[in-house]
């Protein structure tokens, strides 16, 4: 082999052998940027997912929020709804018991005398004109007659003690102790003025005196009632009484009087009737 063959082939290995040494060096800087990318890729991929799963989360949130705040402002509405129901309601019952309670106070205010009548009492024999020694019949009955009851269900705490007091007043009448319940009443009176039962409870006064036997008192307090309250139920029932203790007394002619007024001042009552009966027989 010659020199210059020799050399060139020399050449041709130092070559081949020098590019088999550069070959893995830059497969190992190939794989090392790969790898770099790959991991920065990574590292985006996750803080994405990160930012993702916040929003998500985010969302998941305001809607656990807006689900909360929609049932509460549903159930506020429907709250309210069974409020102004309630109310509505409770205002018509109030107006019902008003209305009711009215119509049992106009009803009782004067079921006393009715139910006197029933048993015997003043009511029923008010304008009797006996002229014996005995106190008239309505009079000495009146005992067993008491003041019937006033309404026992008010709404109101002065109604409530308004009925009491009458009530008291009441129970000592119907035990025959006239004195006290001559005060009872008064002190009904003088507590509540302005109580439709007033009139009741001066007539009750009134017989309360007779059955005491003083007719001075019982007279003047059923002429008072007349004064003052000449339109009440009572009314009639007074002059009735008053027309029994002065034929009792022997004045005749004043309980003439007395029933023909009734008949005049109260054509339609029932007083009226009662008078007519009374009146004929003391002409006879």
């Amino acid at each position: 082999m010659s020199k210059p063959v020799a050399a060139r082939t020399a050449a041709a290995i130092a070559l081949l052998a020098l590019a088999a040494a550069s070959i893995p060096a830059k497969a190992g800087l190939f794989d090392d940027e790969e790898a770099r990318r790959r991991i920065e890729q990574i590292k985006q991929e996750l803080a994405q997912q990160g930012r993702d799963n916040e929003a998500r989360i985010a969302r998941l949130e305001e809607q656990i929020r807006n689900i909360g705040v929609v049932e509460l402002l549903r159930q506020i509405d429907a709250l309210n709804a069974e409020i102004a129901k309630l109310r509505g309601s409770i205002e018509v019952l109030s107006n019902q018991n008003d209305q009711l309670q009215k119509k049992q106070r106009d009803f009782y205010v004067d079921l006393d005398s009715r139910l006197a009548r029933l048993e015997g009492g003043p009511a029923a024999g008010a304008g009797s004109a006996g002229g014996s020694a005995a106190p008239p019949p309505t009079v000495a009955s009146a005992s067993a007659a008491p003041p019937s009851r006033p309404p026992t269900a008010p709404t109101k705490d002065d109604q409530s003690r308004e009925i009491k007091a009458y009530d008291a007043a009441s129970n000592l009448f119907r035990r025959n102790d006239f004195s006290s319940a001559i005060e009872a009443f008064r002190a009904f009176t003088k507590d509540y003025p302005q109580s439709p039962l007033v009139p009741n409870a001066e007539y009750w006064i009134g017989i309360g005196y007779a059955n005491l036997k003083d007719y001075r008192n019982a007279l003047a307090t059923q002429e008072g009632l007349l004064a003052r309250h000449p339109q009440s139920p009572k009314a009639p029932d007074a002059l009735l009484a008053i027309a029994a203790m002065q034929a009792e007394q022997g004045d005749n002619g004043s309980a003439r009087n007395t029933l023909e007024d009734i008949i005049a001042r109260y054509p339609g009552s029932e007083a009226a009737g009662k008078a007519r009966t009374r009146l004929a027989s003391l002409r006879r």
